[in-house]
């Protein structure tokens, strides 16, 4: 009989062991982001952010919902920069994790497919980063904190028509992004309707594993354009800028809000120094809210945060706001997703370090764009502020 009792006593404990301390206390979120393939800082970038608005949070007892204090749990899946995977992931995080809502993907190229499989299974996703439409497009439970690309291909094309004097311009971009080719598309057709027809001399592609683009520069030189428009990932920006003065292009160069990342100038160097891209903040000379949360995110991590930095920030809070405004939670987790979404289209208007934003009925924000120039000292400096 002892030893009956003693195995019942082992497995009960062995029971308690196994369930997770607080689970009923814990509000579960998962990251799906690029913590190892082409673009790791992406993943870096928002990990960092989120683990310091955690402890925040948690330092201070807790995310209150409806009147109950709530620890907050974070979990983060590696999408490795691929869509395949970010498809995977977002399944891992939202069957296996059982996730209450998702952060991510942070491109494109991985949002639109993981934006499916969220809302298909009935989960909140934000993307911090991703602007390419079909992200969200006719997806009730996807969102996203960053600005769109029909809206940001015109900011590049009036920028440099005004700075540049531009009248012709050649592009280059990645065929297999959804991103870049998107945006390269949008910016092609604006630039030709500003400009006139066949304006754009050159439209070359590459792949996202390439190193040499020396072919696709060469033809782009060779139409002498006033300035080369690159909406291409910070890895691959560093090379293309490089190669294009090896051969002997000395003009512009316009770039758009994936150059943001702070490794950029790590792999690029003093070549890049005086370029210019559209962006969604400022780092240098903010002010305010944005200010404290680039001086803390400096102190604590030696570096100063990129725009996936600052937007992980944002969108994360707004899917904090967005449980906060479900009311209560049950403990039921379709449920609670349910009313996580229905938080999320109470949001009338959030004030991120970002910038003010509203959201659509697509669950997009309308928000300003900026334009940054690099310093040299290698610093994303404001030259101008353009909103919808």
């Amino acid at each position: 009989m002892r030893r009956i009792l003693n195995v019942l006593l082992i497995s009960s404990i062995a029971m308690m062991l196994a369930v997770p301390a607080m689970a009923a206390d814990t509000i579960k979120i998962g990251f799906n982001i690029p913590m190892t393939g082409d673009i790791p800082k992406v993943g870096e970038s928002s990990k960092r952010s989120a683990e310091m608005l955690k402890a925040d949070i948690n330092g201070a007892g807790g995310l209150e919902v409806g009147g109950k204090k709530y620890m907050l749990e974070f979990v983060y899946e590696d999408n490795e920069a691929k869509a395949e995977s970010a498809v995977t992931t977002a399944l891992k995080l939202i069957e296996r994790d059982e996730i209450l809502a998702m952060i991510g993907p942070n491109s494109s190229k991985q949002a639109v497919p993981a934006g499916q499989i969220a809302d298909d299974n009935g989960v909140v996703m934000v993307s911090p980063w991703s602007t390419n439409p079909d992200t969200t497009l006719d997806r009730p439970w996807v969102f996203r904190a960053a600005f769109l690309d029909p809206f940001q291909g015109p900011v590049a094309v009036n920028f440099a028509v005004e700075t540049f004097n531009a009248k012709t311009a050649g592009v280059l971009y990645d065929l297999s992004n959804d991103y870049s080719k998107g945006l390269a598309e949008i910016f092609k057709d604006v630039f030709e309707t500003k400009m006139g027809a066949n304006t754009v001399l050159a439209f070359e592609s590459h792949g996202t594993k390439d190193q040499d683009f020396s072919a696709q520069l060469t033809k782009i030189i060779a139409t002498k354009p006033d300035f080369i428009f690159v909406p291409d990932n910070y890895n691959q920006v560093a090379l293309i800028v490089q190669q294009a003065r090896q051969l002997g292009y000395k003009g512009e160069f316009m770039g758009s809000d994936a150059w943001g990342s702070s490794e950029l100038m790590t792999l690029c160097g003093d070549v890049c120094k005086g370029l210019h891209f559209s962006t969604h903040y400022a780092a240098a000379g903010a002010t305010g809210a944005t200010k404290v949360f680039i001086d803390r995110y400096t102190a604590k991590y030696g570096e100063t945060p990129d725009d996936v930095a600052a937007l992980t920030w944002d969108a994360t809070r707004v899917v904090l706001l967005a449980v906060q405004n479900a009311g209560k939670l049950t403990g039921k987790l379709k449920k609670d997703r349910k009313a996580v979404r229905k938080g999320m289209q109470a949001i009338a208007s959030f004030s991120g370090i970002t910038g003010n934003m509203k959201f659509d009925d697509q669950g997009d924000p309308v928000k300003c764009a900026v334009v940054v120039q690099i310093s040299q000292t290698g610093e994303f400096e404001f030259k101008k502020s353009v909103c919808p």
